[in-house]
């Protein structure tokens, strides 16, 4: 059953915050990392939050990336996305890095060692690869109908006084100005930067034991394949509040 985190309705945010459009409502979740358990659960609490608190117009979920390698139901996990998001909401579908390296894997064998090194093996026995390695045409055809998902996710997303993205940005670098490998890769340069960006960035990437409000992000990656507990933020007016399976 997720819980609500400090900035929840019970404990408002009292200070004026930067905000979104009026007649939105978004969620944006953090890093799955094959964890479909995790990712059926957090999408039941914003169901479940949908129904407390409904929305006045559009609602849009907002997925940072890495649902891909380390846990152990990747295939699942896209199944999911692709299936089984609640009617009434709008997805959007940006890319992490670990989707970046799985595209690579599929057309280089280094690629592939570098995917593999990093998670990628429990992603191939989602698919029913059980070897350590495989042709990349193998590969190619046991994620089949995915592959156009994978190819379609987006680098950024704007709404109000944030963008989205997943890992962070290049600070002194003008927001239409980043470079992908940042966008999906980036970690100390961006995080211990203190100064504005011109939007708040919501991003995961890099996993904390909570949510981390600063005043110019807010990281939202908790360690799910790790820890149990997959976050998400939901965004409305000047509101913010966390909502967590753990």
């Amino acid at each position: 059953m997720p819980i609500y985190l400090p900035g929840s309705p019970d404990r408002p945010n009292k200070p004026s915050m930067p905000r979104i459009p009026d007649d939105l409502r978004i969620y944006a979740i953090g890093d799955i990392h094959g964890r479909a358990d995790l990712l059926t659960e957090i999408l039941d609490g914003i169901a479940a939050d949908l129904r407390r608190r409904p929305a006045v117009a559009e609602t849009r979920l907002v997925f940072l990336g890495d649902y891909v390698d380390r846990g152990p139901a990747s295939r699942q996990v896209i199944q999911i996305l692709e299936t089984s998001l609640p009617a009434e909401c709008r997805p959007v579908y940006l890319k992490g890095n670990h989707e970046d390296m799985l595209l690579k894997a599929l057309i280089s064998p280094a690629g592939q060692d570098i995917w593999l090194a990093n998670g990628g093996e429990a992603t191939l026995r989602s698919y029913g690869i059980h070897r350590h390695t495989a042709p990349s045409a193998e590969v190619v055809d046991a994620i089949g109908d995915h592959r156009r998902f994978f190819d379609s996710l987006e680098l950024t997303h704007e709404a109000g006084d944030y963008l989205f993205v997943h890992a962070g940005v290049r600070p002194g670098v003008a927001l239409g100005s980043q470079r992908p490998n940042d966008l999906m890769w980036i970690r100390h340069d961006f995080l211990d930067h203190l100064g504005d960006y011109g939007r708040i960035i919501v991003h995961g990437h890099t996993p904390a034991s909570e949510p981390e409000v600063r005043p110019n992000r807010i990281g939202i990656d908790t360690g799910a394949w790790m820890t149990g507990a997959l976050t998400a933020l939901r965004l409305e007016g000047e509101e913010r509040a966390f909502i967590s399976t753990r």
